[in-house]
Parts: structure tokens; sequence; C-alpha cells
């Protein structure tokens, strides 16, 4: 099966962890996704995450400009407006 990953990672991951290689594969499916997330898909998923648990917008923004700054996407950082904008589009 070629699903676009490649299979020498794919090896890699059941061989170093045991896995087998169905279970490997997803899981670097899983990494490919979470690498490939934007700052918008990011901002809106975790708004969304944050509302859900309660949190106000208040609490939510500066949480959110936060997390932005160690993401692997190094997102430059962005007004409380502009996150609002991201979340709300």
């Amino acid at each position: 099966m070629n699903d676009g990953y490649p299979q020498d990672l794919v090896r890699h991951v059941a061989a170093s962890t045991g896995l087998p290689e169905a279970t490997a594969r997803r899981v670097v499916a899983d990494v490919v996704a979470y690498f490939g997330e934007t700052v918008e898909d990011f901002v809106s998923r975790r708004h969304g995450e944050l509302r859900s648990k309660g949190h106000k917008n208040d609490e939510i923004w500066p949480m959110i400009a936060a997390e932005l700054g160690v993401r692997r996407f190094g997102a430059r950082e962005l007004s409380e407006r502009q996150l609002r904008r991201i979340a709300y589009s």
C-alpha cells in the first residue's frame, strides 16, 4: 500500500518501536498531520478546545498567543484581534 509516506520511515518506526507496520504507518500519518497544521487551523482548533473546557475568550487569547510561540511553525506574534479573526473566519 503506497499512502505517500516514505516506506523506509514506516519500516524504521516499526522496527524501532516493535509496532506492526500498519500501526507504524498510522503513527507516521499522525505526526505528518500534526506538523502540517497551519497557524489558522491551530488557532481555530485550540480556541474550540479551550471554549469547550469552559475558558472565556479573555483567558483564551493570551493562552493561544503563548502556545503559538513554541509551536513548530514558529508563528509570528499575533494580536488578540488577529486571533479572533482567525478563530471566527
